[in-house]
């Protein structure tokens, strides 16, 4: 399992986003130089874990909890076969494309050690929105994403370092129980029936999804 590459974005003016100040900074670009990442702050207030990176819509992205971005290089080659066209490292506006390890397949609260000093941890999966529709150009592309329930993942920073493309990525620590990423997309998007399974990963899920999930589970007991 290694880091394929790392994507920085540069906020960008384009007349897609949802971004009231119309700008975005989904369109990241790989980076040979060695990035520092670090837990950026409150969500809301803070942008990325990684520096020099652009989030420009904070009330919905960016924080500790949403501080770095995966996809597996996997799941790209896959939509590359599907929607005909080459999708780059960074296609998808994440800030680590990986080689060799399910990122969707990953734990809530799985921790990876990429390089000598990096240690991140699994929170949740990426809920797809109007400016990733518009990045990508393909119509219908959030239902369609949607429903192949391949997100990728977020993760909040647990021992913050550099990293670069090339760096090894060790699975450090798998928790006891099944709450997959893929898992936890479909039961806040397609099945919310499935959000009660989600408890046993606890403070580990982005805070959000788990006060959706208890919500849901005490009203469905009441």
């Amino acid at each position: 399992m290694k880091l394929l590459s790392v994507n920085l974005g540069r906020a960008k003016a384009v007349p897609y986003t949802d971004n009231p100040e119309g700008v975005t900074g989904i369109d990241k670009q790989p980076v040979r130089e060695a990035v520092r990442v670090a837990a950026p702050g409150p969500k809301g207030i803070a942008g990325s874990g990684l520096a020099g990176d652009a989030v420009c819509k904070r009330q919905h992205h960016g924080g500790d909890d949403q501080a770095v971005y995966a996809m597996a290089r996997e799941d790209l080659d896959g939509w590359e076969r599907e929607l005909g066209r080459a999708l780059p490292d960074g296609s998808f506006g994440e800030n680590l494309t990986t080689e060799g390890l399910d990122v969707s397949g990953a734990l809530i609260g799985e921790r990876w050690r990429i390089g000598a000093e990096v240690v991140l941890e699994v929170t949740c999966g990426r809920i797809p929105c109007r400016t990733f529709q518009g990045h990508l150009g393909e119509r219908g592309w959030v239902k369609r994403f949607t429903r192949k329930g391949a997100p990728g993942a977020y993760l909040r920073v647990i021992r913050p370092g550099e990293i670069r493309a090339g760096d090894p990525i060790e699975v450090v620590h798998r928790p006891e129980h099944d709450v997959t990423v893929a898992l936890q997309f479909r039961a806040v998007t397609t099945e919310r029936e499935l959000l009660p399974r989600l408890l046993p990963a606890g403070e580990a899920l982005h805070p959000e999804v788990l006060a959706d999930a208890l919500k849901y589970t005490a009203a469905q007991g009441s």
